[in-house]
């Protein structure tokens, strides 16, 4: 339970500190692992991404305050840290399809968002099959995008970059170049605390590529499990290993990137692993 234990922490936190400038490195912390992995098993395990909870939590209280009537909308858009009245006023009718001033009025209803809390569900529905493997550093050679800090925009950046560098032969020329475990096109996503966060799309390869980047795989143990299927099953095997195995498996999340093998090239067919790094609790 102090996997779930320390999410609930960070949820506490996050209900404490709803009127200032969200520390998201934090709430990491908190939650012993990055940022990056906090705002990914949040958005798993709660189904709504980490800064959209957070908007709503925002919007319920303030419209709380705003119907109480003897506060000015410019007052609640402060008091929530928006620095004029209408972007509170967008903020807000994005979430309730109202104005603020229309709260203001008795007897007017609005829906409220609770905070969330955490806890162990036991499903024993499908098995999930996974080895736990120690590996030396190694490096990889190929091509990268930035990452948000807000990981939800990164669903749209990754995809398009695999599509950019398949249409432009890019794909084909890093398969060329791998010749050192692990065989397969690799999803890097570097999201620790303490350097860029960066995805890259890449191979294992002894030797450097004109025009292409590197970066080192640091050593680290993973839980690496296996599927097949679509770009989805990937996503969906992902959310499966944060909310049915992690909470009770033992370990947690380690200092390390996530890696993504695709081991053939058939995007509607792929088969792939998945890896986690980890450390024993």
């Amino acid at each position: 339970m102090e996997w779930i234990d320390r999410l609930n922490e960070a949820i506490d936190y996050i209900e404490e500190h709803l009127t200032e400038e969200m520390d998201y490195e934090r709430l990491g912390r908190i939650a012993c692992c990055s940022s990056y992995h906090f705002q990914r098993m949040f958005a798993y395990m709660a189904g709504v991404p980490l800064s959209e909870y957070i908007r709503r939590r925002k919007m319920s209280l303030a419209a709380v305050d705003l119907q109480g009537g003897e506060m000015k909308i410019i007052d609640v858009a402060g008091k929530y840290g928006y620095s004029s009245p209408t972007a509170f006023n967008r903020e807000f009718q994005s979430v309730y399809g109202m104005a603020p001033s229309v709260v203001k009025k008795e007897g007017v209803s609005v829906k409220s968002f609770p905070p969330v809390r955490f806890k162990i569900t036991v499903k024993g529905v499908e098995e999930m099959n996974y080895r736990i493997e120690t590996k030396d550093a190694f490096r990889i050679v190929g091509v990268s995008v930035p990452l948000h800090k807000e990981i939800e925009e990164n669903f749209a950046v990754i995809p398009a970059k695999w599509q950019e560098i398949s249409a432009n032969g890019t794909l084909q020329k890093l398969i060329t170049m791998m010749d050192t475990p692990p065989m397969g096109v690799l999803g890097v996503s570097t999201c620790n605390d303490t350097e860029p966060w960066r995805y890259y799309i890449a191979v294992s390869a002894s030797q450097a590529g004109e025009g292409f980047e590197e970066y080192t795989v640091p050593a680290a143990t993973w839980a690496i499990f296996s599927g097949e299927g679509t770009n989805q099953s990937v996503q969906e095997l992902e959310r499966r290993i944060v909310t049915e195995w992690l909470p009770t498996s033992g370990y947690e999340y380690g200092n390390a990137p996530d890696v993504e093998v695709y081991l053939n090239p058939d995007p509607q067919n792929a088969r792939y692993e998945v890896w986690i790094p980890v450390v024993k609790k």
